[in-house]
């Protein structure tokens, strides 16, 4: 049990719980009546449906805009393939593959009951789950024999656009000391409403995010992580138009950590608000069975907000997040609920705030993952006042007892990092993990001192906050602009058109078994 060094009021925590518990159930109600054309995408990635047309059109997606196209969409894509396979007896590959071809129609087949679509889909959905359970396996089994790194993991980026350029990165990265890494997502793929096939070596900001990447990016890392001796985490984004889709492929490939949240795709990508959080739900529901950890994307407000002003905003979405995980039945290891280092560094004392709010998020949530974010907004061109920023980061890291650090780099505001740059980060923090190990277990915080009373002004913001949500709806709050201080209408952004309300014939064969931990 952490201890209450902060002297928190935890009834105001339990309130604050409490209130993000009713509005995570309130938005659950409209998700359950809802279904995107990602999610439905997703449903046939599971089943296996994979590849792409002869003008390189995933076939997921042209099994879905076929669907739509004929309005079927509400009753969801696995009754229409259940249905297809009751009556031509192929599996769903093959159906895929004939619609692409032209040569089949699955909407004007005759038609079963959902329980026949049902029945008749389900060989193929238990067949997905064994899959999954045995990557998990995998990943247990190496955990059990090489084992990993300590806590707080050393994570590092790799982004050059390039799959098998990013391979080397990995590696090299594993061999200096990293934990995790993390594989940047190509600028604007979050915006894609398609998720790329094949292995890619073209990328601007990063790599695509495709499943044949993910494999080979995995295979690397089981590599390296045999031959230094304990296995190497790997990261993506389960995050933009295709959430859920990304989401099934990193359990498919075995990814460990994926960026996941409920908030983020709204803000930061202005992708429509009904899509993204009915999307999201699906995506956590796959990330709770296979055990990933998920990152949620709070350490964004900081960069659009001031971190002084708002601290109380991601407060109040960590509180949010973590009750979407609760529905979707994440457990709290697996919840990597974020924060950052993004404190005005002319502010006085700013460093005893920055601790405040670390060690303030490892108390309300002792039992999370916590991810904390390297400093970025007051990084500049000054590489050494830059590597300082990052040493005081990965102090209070240590200090507070984080679980996953994104690490920064002295050149973060210059040129995304060159292999050296990242190894005297992560010395940098490996010299300061070990010289300030049991710091935290050393020091108590002065009573009503500085550092207690700006943890205890935050938590009492964000109180109020989810309380102020709760009674406008988490919709209306997002459209004033309350978090990151962007604001976003409800019937706006991107991937509107592929939301629709599910009619009564509608079933997603997975989300029951994966709520249930299915065998």
């Amino acid at each position: 049990m952490v201890k209450n060094k902060l002297n928190l009021d935890l009834e105001k925590v339990d309130s604050a719980r409490k209130c993000a518990a009713r509005i995570a159930h309130s938005m659950q109600d409209f998700i359950d009546r809802h279904t995107t054309v990602s999610t439905e995408r997703t449903i046939l990635r599971l089943l296996g449906v994979d590849g792409i047309d002869e003008v390189e059109t995933p076939l997921p997606n042209v099994v879905v805009d076929q669907i739509k196209a004929a309005g079927g969409l509400p009753r969801g894509v696995a009754y229409w393939i259940g249905n297809a396979m009751k009556q031509t007896g192929l599996e769903p590959q093959e159906i895929a593959e004939k619609m692409a071809k032209g040569e089949l129609d699955i909407t004007k087949l005759p038609t079963c009951s959902k329980e026949e679509a049902e029945e008749q889909i389900m060989p193929a959905v238990k067949a997905a789950l064994k899959r999954i359970r045995q990557q998990t396996a995998k990943r247990n089994e190496y955990l059990a024999t090489i084992g990993e790194g300590r806590r707080p993991y050393l994570y590092v980026i790799v982004a050059t656009g390039n799959i098998y350029e990013d391979v080397l990165q990995a590696k090299a990265a594993a061999k200096q000391g990293a934990d995790i890494i993390a594989v940047i997502r190509t600028t604007a793929q979050s915006l894609l409403d398609y998720v790329p096939y094949g292995p890619t070596t073209e990328g601007f900001g990063g790599t695509y995010a495709t499943q044949e990447n993910f494999r080979i990016m995995r295979k690397a890392l089981d590599e390296v992580g045999e031959e230094v001796g304990r296995y190497i985490r790997l990261c993506n984004y389960s995050s933009g138009m295709c959430m859920p889709e990304i989401a099934a492929m990193g359990a498919l490939e075995r990814l460990d950590v994926m960026l996941n949240d409920a908030i983020y795709g709204i803000l930061f990508r202005d992708i429509n608000m009904q899509r993204t959080l009915v999307d999201q739900y699906f995506s956590r529901v796959i990330i709770g069975y296979c055990d990933i950890i998920f990152n949620s994307g709070e350490d964004n407000y900081l960069t659009t907000d001031d971190a002084y002003e708002a601290a109380h905003t991601v407060l109040a979405s960590q509180f949010i997040n973590e009750q979407f995980a609760v529905i979707a039945n994440v457990k709290e290891h697996q919840m990597g609920l974020g924060h950052a280092f993004e404190m005005d560094p002319t502010i006085e004392n700013g460093f005893l705030y920055e601790l405040a709010q670390a060690e303030m998020a490892k108390e309300i949530f002792p039992n999370a993952s916590l991810k904390y974010m390297p400093p970025t907004k007051f990084m500049t061109g000054n590489i050494f006042k830059g590597h300082i920023q990052d040493a005081l980061f990965n102090l209070i890291s240590v200090w507070t007892g984080q679980s996953l650090q994104l690490l920064g780099m002295l050149t973060e505001a210059i040129h995304t990092p060159h292999m050296h740059d990242r190894y005297l980060s992560i010395e940098n923090a490996q010299y300061i993990f070990n010289n300030a190990r049991d710091l935290g277990d050393e020091i108590e915080f002065k009573k009503d001192g500085i550092i207690q009373k700006r943890a205890q002004e935050v938590l009492d913001k964000a109180e109020k906050l989810l309380h102020q949500v709760e009674s406008e709806t988490l919709f209306t709050t997002i459209e004033k602009g309350i978090f990151g201080g962007v604001k976003r209408p409800k019937d706006g952004g991107k991937g509107l058109e592929g939301v629709c309300v599910k009619d009564e014939g509608y079933f997603n064969p997975f989300i029951p078994l994966m709520l249930g931990g299915a065998e």
